[in-house]
């Protein structure tokens, strides 16, 4: 359980929450809602215990699973099995019991033989302790409902991919145990439509409490019993004690009540009004005419503030710079990872205006290829080939293009360095960076600020070739429109990797890549399907 008591939580300056009291209780399954910015992932994190609020107390009573939005293994030498058991501390135990396997078998003589089954017996018994084979079985078939193949299992996390690294996150949260506390930040990103399906059901039988901040609102109907909306123009939440879509329509309702309230008060106060200013010329009935006035304005007063409307980032993208009638290629690239072999066998010719959609089932190297495209990687084999007057833009699915050590602006200076510092804070401002969010490290950003800033440094690059890797991921509803209404009017090339269908439609393709057989064909509805699944 967790128990928030008057918490007030900034960023840098700015207040993000205040007066704040709640309690997740065992079968609360809680979505924690509002636009991009208002404080979501800053509340998580103190709900963690990774942060500390400015004011006001968190207190855990039991055990919390956190998955964050940028979440690492600690170590990427450890395979995916021994990440997901160390939830329960089993990933040691198994490493004991597979070295005493090894003594055992190796014995010779006696006295070695009986040392090495006295050995054996007590890694067993401690693997057994801690839920055994029964464990493992479990821990595999959370990985395999989250889309990880059996192939990846013995794989250190460090050669997965990005989506499989996160689902490999994800599997050791949920495999800690069903008592505990979920916190889960946008644990849909890189999931697959089957995937999503049976995290669905698996949150819809938790026992304990569940803090889950998505922008799936399918995941939302289906999960949740509470609805918590962080309102960043009051600093506060507002609590609903109900399921997604009793709360959506709730405050549709509450909307259309304010609204109308406050267009009878407003006529009321106006008549008043009107009617002070016809008295108060006279000296009989001026007194009156005072009251009349000061009853309109308590009126007024007592209205609910006007909501104001919710501010969206105005994205666009960078004016292409001229380029050669094909800007980008690629020559037979290869990668491999610790003997897995990523890719092999690419070749791909971008030409000036294209749209490419790279298709393919997690793992199957599309965040790699656009890496080696991009000159973050070295291909094993193979070239790339810079055409005349390429400019490129990259958008990496991790933000690795970002540095999390320097601010907001630092980032965009080194992204568009020759903007000057005036025309830096505006391009910040148009994507709603303002006043001291602009000396914010980027490391404290949440998902969809650092994903608009990445998409700032692009505004002025003249690219005219954008590998963008899942640009919609961690964005709420009316950035993401923002994003993919600047994608469907850019005039230059674009390579694209996602799971978003309405990405499909913005950007039109006429090509697809599909990894990891390196077919190309053109586009066709007929690929749609794999879409989601890719």
């Amino acid at each position: 359980m967790i128990t928030a008591r008057d918490v007030e939580l900034r960023a840098g300056a700015r207040l993000l929450l205040t007066g704040v009291s709640f309690t997740v209780s065992p079968g609360d399954r809680i979505g924690l809602v509002g636009r991009n910015g208002a404080g979501k992932t800053t509340l998580m994190t103190a709900l963690a215990g990774q942060s500390v609020p400015t004011a006001g107390d968190i207190v855990r009573t039991g055990p919390v699973g956190f998955l964050a939005q940028d979440s690492r293994a600690a170590d990427p030498a450890v395979t995916v099995t021994d990440r997901i058991l160390s939830a329960r501390g089993l990933d040691t135990a198994l490493r004991a019991l597979r070295a005493a396997e090894a003594a055992l078998a190796a014995a010779t003589g006696a006295p070695e033989l009986d040392r090495a089954m006295r050995a054996y017996a007590r890694a067993e018994a401690a693997f057994q302790a801690g839920g055994g084979y029964a464990a493992e079985a479990e821990a595999a078939r959370i990985a395999a409902g989250l889309g990880l193949p059996e192939r990846v299992l013995d794989r250190p996390v460090g050669t997965l991919s990005g989506g499989q690294k996160r689902r490999a996150e994800l599997a050791r949260i949920l495999f800690a145990g069903t008592d505990r506390t979920l916190l889960l930040d946008e644990p849909t990103n890189h999931l697959d439509a089957d995937s999503l399906a049976w995290l669905r059901a698996f949150l819809q039988a938790h026992r304990g409490g569940l803090v889950v901040i998505s922008h799936d609102t399918a995941l939302l109907a289906d999960v949740v019993n509470r609805v918590f909306h962080l309102d960043p123009a009051r600093a506060t939440i507002d609590i609903h004690n109900t399921g997604w879509r009793t709360y959506l329509t709730r405050r549709e309702a509450d909307e259309r009540r304010r609204t109308r309230e406050r267009a009878s008060a407003e006529r009321k106060a106006a008549a008043l009004h009107a009617q002070a200013d016809r008295m108060k010329a006279r000296s009989a009935t001026a007194t009156m005419a005072r009251s009349m006035a000061r009853r309109a304005d308590r009126m007024l007063a007592g209205l609910e503030p006007r909501r104001r409307a919710e501010k969206t980032a105005r994205i666009r993208l960078p004016e292409p710079a001229p380029c050669g009638r094909t800007p980008l290629g690629a020559v037979s690239l290869a990668k491999s990872y610790g003997g897995h072999r990523v890719l092999a066998g690419v070749d791909l010719a971008v030409d000036r205006g294209g749209r490419l959609v790279v298709l393919g089932l997690n793992g199957a190297g599309k965040t790699t290829l656009l890496r080696i495209l991009a000159g973050a990687e070295r291909p094993d084999a193979g070239r790339v080939v810079h055409g005349h007057g390429l400019r490129l833009g990259y958008f990496a699915q991790e933000h690795d293009t970002l540095h999390p050590g320097r601010t907001v602006l630092e980032n965009l200076a080194l992204a568009a360095p020759h903007l000057t510092p005036g025309e830096a804070r505006r391009v910040l401002g148009a994507f709603l960076f303002t006043g001291d969010d602009a000396d914010k490290p980027a490391g404290v950003l949440s998902g969809g600020e650092r994903t608009r800033l990445a998409l700032a440094g692009l505004v002025h690059s003249g690219a005219n070739v954008l590998l963008l890797d899942e640009p919609t991921n961690h964005l709420d509803p009316a950035s993401r429109a923002e994003v993919l209404a600047a994608v469907g009017s850019y005039p230059g090339a674009i390579v694209m990797v996602t799971h978003d269908e309405g990405a499909i439609d913005a950007l039109r393709p006429d090509r697809v890549l599909l990894l990891p057989d390196a077919d190309e064909d053109l586009w066709s509805e007929d690929y749609r399907d794999l879409v989601a699944l890719a």
